[in-house]
């Protein structure tokens, strides 16, 4: 591989602060060069353990970790000495498409920590190097190529832990388990990494600061577990595994942490923004310089506080535009780094979440969420989606003995007509059984109005991963009790659930919520009220085992909305009619929609065209392809037609991306929808164009440009950004919008904005 160039030509702006050294020097791409001097193979023995089989998988791994004498230097050579007293792992095996059988590549795993960090070095055996899967260079990006991941579970209670990715460019990804089934990807940890590929294959570094996790300084034995992705085969390995997935539940576990060390605790996140805003209907400028602070102190290594002033989340990335055809609302996830901090704590009931497992429900994520009694993305926006200043804001967060706690108080400024208010949520969860546990959660604040309004919920969460065959079983009680000025009585909610997840064999969920019509979480999610909804699914998958086809799945996904007033408010039955996949990644889903929904009011569908009242099967049918990730040029269609609310519907959904090289990455998304009902005729498009640059791992300009014809408005986000190491960042960010008022496809400039933000974490 070549050195990658910098960027040719800087902003006057941007190369004074590169010369004031504020960041430091940016980062020098890696090379491909052979380690030099690496540790000998024969010199290795694994530290390995003790191994116990049930049935065909592993019950428990164990190892003693080593202290390093030195820090090791990380340029992914593995020759630095501090390496020979890490103690090695080298029993990896298939977790994906054959769980359990040898894997198809070698890898060994160095592991060792000293008073400040943990350092995992992995070496991964290739016959051809060249056939190593690097397509992605800009540091922050979603990792679809060949990677090793570390998993830590450092309370080792097989419910909840970290997640840190890295590819052979060494760029880092890392989200958190909020539970065993749900990951959350937009939590970014401090920590640091490096890769290098070379004639044997390639190498990873990854050193993880004890200052960036929670953990109990008397627990010396951590729940651990590692994977690494070869996606030109589109194989998983791994060192402990369940039922083709890796999970707090089936981590093994490394003992011997002792005299672990946060130093002081604090993090020092101070930053300043300058923007320019200038509106064109009517005419408006504004110009700003706000700085901002945020901090984060370890009481103790189990309990941190956060504090956040003048909160900034311009460099935040936006929003994809989504066209609505229903009665009900539309769910965007939270990206914004000071409420994910510690984002598990929160969780409550098993109430939404992105399923890990590769054949999800197929339930819309607004009706997955709806009921969540806290939601952070209401804090600090509008109901429109505008951003909506934070004058401050606190948090503690912390996991002591069998108790987890969180409390969250945010002073939010005024808005429009909505004063300031004071937004508080509380949370604590105790451990009960093995691995289940119970807990409360309280809400005090009203964000966008004028209103009092509280909230207090209790929640038991349960959870068996002993079952046989290597299956676990979750379930949730939960109920809720709102207290809304101006609304009286009916303002409960209360649910159950339970859900036997499997990536082999049968699958199965139920589950049943009541949401009263005054019940109002203004804290939280709510799409509708007043009914009591069912929900069911089932499933089989099949694994054939040739070479062609690695799955077969079929199954049948059903929820029912009733209205507490009576009647059937709407009905969807999926039938999963087949869905293959074969060994490259590719998918094909065939399935056929049975619907009814009951309109008692009228609701305009499109501009002027109303749906009148009545009762109205939307049945259809749908084909959708789809190519592996791990390709160059990569991409899915689907294509859905039938009846719609008394007429005819056909639509087409087309993603593509093209990676030409490791630098530059090209998607286009589109959705077209024709629509066909006796009020009249419409067409709704929407497209969405993705072009990224990365310079080098630490430098990348990000591109997005967003059209549909239903707001009519077309916007561009433009970000140049400057990564040269975790916890340091440096945005320029551009947005322009514009709209075809009179919709004859000519637009006029809405709104630019321009904003220039910095960064710096000092970690003491």
């Amino acid at each position: 591989m070549q050195q990658a160039a910098r960027p040719s030509e800087l902003t006057g702006a941007l190369a004074a602060l590169a010369v004031l050294g504020l960041f430091g020097a940016p980062g020098i791409p890696l090379a491909a060069a052979a380690a030099q001097g690496e540790l000998a193979e024969d010199r290795l023995t694994p530290v390995i353990t003790m191994r116990y089989r049930r049935g065909r998988g592993a019950a428990d791994k164990r190892f003693n970790i080593s202290r390093l004498p030195t820090q090791p230097v990380l340029d992914g050579k593995l020759d630095d000495p501090a390496w020979r007293s890490a103690a090695v792992l080298a029993d990896l095996h298939e977790v994906n498409p054959d769980e359990y059988d040898p894997p198809s590549k070698n890898t060994r795993i160095y592991i060792g920590y000293d008073d400040h960090a943990l350092y995992v070095a992995a070496r991964m055996f290739e016959d051809r190097p060249e056939d190593v899967n690097a397509f992605i260079m800009k540091q922050g990006a979603a990792l679809d190529d060949d990677r090793f991941v570390l998993m830590l579970d450092p309370f080792n209670k097989g419910r909840s832990g970290y997640i840190f990715e890295l590819n052979a460019f060494g760029v880092r990804d890392d989200g958190l388990f909020q539970d065993t089934t749900n990951q959350n990807w937009d939590w970014e940890g401090i920590w640091q990494g490096q890769s290098r590929i070379d004639e044997q294959g390639w190498v990873a570094e990854m050193r993880i600061p004890f200052k960036t996790l929670s953990f109990d300084p008397n627990n010396d034995t951590w729940g651990i577990n590692f994977a690494r992705f070869a996606t030109r085969q589109q194989e998983q390995m791994g060192w402990m595994s369940r039922n083709r997935s890796q999970d707090p539940s089936s981590f093994g576990h490394a003992k011997g942490f002792k005299g672990l060390s946060q130093g002081f605790g604090l993090d020092l996140v101070p930053g300043m923004a300058l923007s320019r805003r200038r509106d064109f209907l009517p005419q408006d400028t504004t110009e700003d310089f706000e700085p901002s602070l945020d901090a984060f102190y370890r009481i103790s290594p189990a309990v941190t506080a956060a504090i956040t002033v003048n909160t900034d989340f311009s460099g935040t990335a936006v929003d994809e535009v989504q066209v609505n055809l229903s009665r009900f609302g539309l769910f965007f996830p939270e990206r914004r780094d000071f409420f994910l901090h510690d984002v598990d704590i929160f969780e409550f009931g098993r109430i939404g979440g992105v399923d890990e497992f590769d054949d999800p429900s197929t339930f819309g994520r607004v009706d997955r969420e709806n009921g969540r009694p806290f939601f952070s993305r209401k804090v600090g926006l509008s109901e429109s989606g505008e951003e909506v200043g934070i004058n401050y804001g606190g948090k503690l967060t912390g996991r002591i003995g069998r108790w987890d706690f969180g409390v969250l108080n945010v002073r939010q400024d005024q808005f429009r007509d909505v004063d300031h208010s004071n937004l508080f949520v509380g949370r604590a969860a105790m451990k009960v059984l093995k691995e289940s546990s119970l807990g409360v959660i309280l809400t005090n604040g009203h964000p966008t109005a004028n209103l009092d309004n509280s909230l207090v919920g209790a929640d038991f969460r349960y959870l068996n991963t002993r079952l046989a065959n290597g299956r676990t079983l979750e379930g949730a009680a939960w109920y809720q009790q709102s207290d809304t000025e101006g609304l009286s009585g009916k303002d409960a909610a209360y649910g159950l659930s339970l859900n036997m997840a499997s990536t082999e064999f049968w699958r199965g969920a139920v589950g049943y919520k009541v949401l009263e019509e005054n019940f109002n979480p203004a804290l939280g999610f709510i799409d509708r009220t007043g009914v009591r909804n069912y929900s069911l699914e089932l499933g089989y998958r099949h694994r054939p085992g040739n070479h062609f086809i690695r799955s077969i799945y079929a199954g049948v996904d059903a929820q029912r909305f009733e209205r507490l007033a009576g009647g059937l408010q709407s009905q969807s039955i999926n039938f999963r009619l087949l869905e293959l996949e074969n060994h490259a990644g590719d998918n094909f889903a065939l399935s056929a929609i049975q619907s009814k929904e009951n309109v008692t009011e009228p609701f305009a569908i499109h501009k002027d065209i109303i749906v009148p009242s009545g009762s109205y099967n939307n049945d259809d049918i749908g084909l959708y392809l789809d190519s592996g990730k791990q390709r160059r040029v990569a991409g899915g269609l689907g294509l859905y037609g039938g009846k719609f609310y008394g007429g005819d519907i056909l639509t087409w959904e087309l993603s593509s991306s093209w990676r030409p090289t490791p630098r530059y990455e090209f998607g286009l998304t589109a959705e077209v929808n024709h629509v066909d009902l006796p009020q009249g005729k419409f067409i709704t498009r929407l497209f969405r164009f993705r072009g990224d640059i990365a310079f080098s791992s630490t430098w990348s300009w990000e591109n997005f440009v967003q059209y549909d014809n239903v707001s009519n408005t077309l916007g561009w986000n433009s970000t140049v950004r400057w990564l040269p190491e975790a916890g340091r960042e440096m945005v320029l960010v551009i947005n322009y919008g514009a709209e075809d008022f009179n919709e004859n496809r000519r637009f006029n400039t809405a709104v630019t904005d321009f904003t220039f933000k910095i960064s710096h974490t000092f970690r003491f």
